[in-house]
């Protein structure tokens, strides 16, 4: 059986890392190389990272970054924000991320998604999709959340899955920052729908948050940033408990 994996994700503005609650009231929580170095030695599968700013020199800055995250860390990392060419994921790969995660160019142009496959391999092609409830009905939305569109998230994570993805990532717009759970439904739904990897973002409060993602959402990891960043969870902790439920994880 695959290990469930443990994912903190960073995201990124200005150089620093910061936290907000439902994609707004940012906070600062750190160095993100620092940061880095710190869960790669306590046990985390993977890091994520995301450009959230949209200065001009974002794609400057985000090399910079990946260039020195790789100096330190030896888990696999996934790079996101800005990105939509191929060109940029070639810079990106051959400054060290393993993977790359895209998300609103990938609704504005879906071929994006199979040019990324097709030249660097699924594995390497995370797609992120950002959605809410409206009316009952899973919306996925753009630009850090800030533009709802009509796209049903079920038949988005279906469409991405036939271009070659990967991965998705699919973070719960009203879960995210709560720390009252992840969305276990609609995750459980997307496993359902699709054969590829998914991973539960959104709602981290709780080690038992994490245990109900990998139950019942069906999860196949699980991406945190606050309760990581500010050490109300250690992932090792989380790890040791998860094994005691039988929860297959790597120690």
């Amino acid at each position: 059986m695959l290990t469930k994996r443990i994912i903190p994700c960073l995201d990124i503005k200005n150089g620093r890392t910061v936290k907000g609650v439902n994609f707004v009231d940012l906070r600062d929580a750190g160095d993100p190389v620092e940061l880095a170095k710190i869960y790669a030695e306590n046990g985390a599968d993977e890091l994520v990272f995301l450009d959230i700013s949209a200065t001009e020199e974002r794609r400057k800055t985000l090399i910079d970054l990946v260039l020195r995250v790789a100096e330190h860390v030896n888990i696999p990392f996934t790079v996101g924000g800005g990105i939509s060419a191929v060109e940029d994921v070639d810079v990106l790969l051959k400054s060290g991320a393993d993977k790359v995660s895209i998300n609103s160019s990938a609704v504005k142009n879906p071929q994006l998604i199979n040019d990324l496959s097709a030249k660097f391999g699924s594995q390497c092609v995370v797609v992120a999709i950002d959605a809410k409830q409206i009316d009952g009905q899973w919306k996925v939305h753009l630009v850090g959340g800030k533009v709802p569109t009509e796209i049903d998230l079920f038949e988005w994570a279906k469409e991405v899955e036939s271009r070659g993805a990967g991965e998705i990532l699919f973070t719960s717009m009203d879960n995210d920052g709560t720390k009252d759970g992840f969305a276990n439904e609609a995750l459980a739904k997307l496993s359902s729908l699709v054969n590829i990897p998914i991973i539960a973002s959104g709602g981290a409060g709780k080690i038992a948050h994490f245990t109900d993602t990998f139950i019942d959402g069906k999860a196949d990891a699980a991406l945190a940033a606050s309760v990581f960043h500010f050490k109300e969870i250690e992932i090792n902790d989380l790890k040791e408990v998860l094994k005691s439920k039988e929860i297959p994880v790597r120690l």
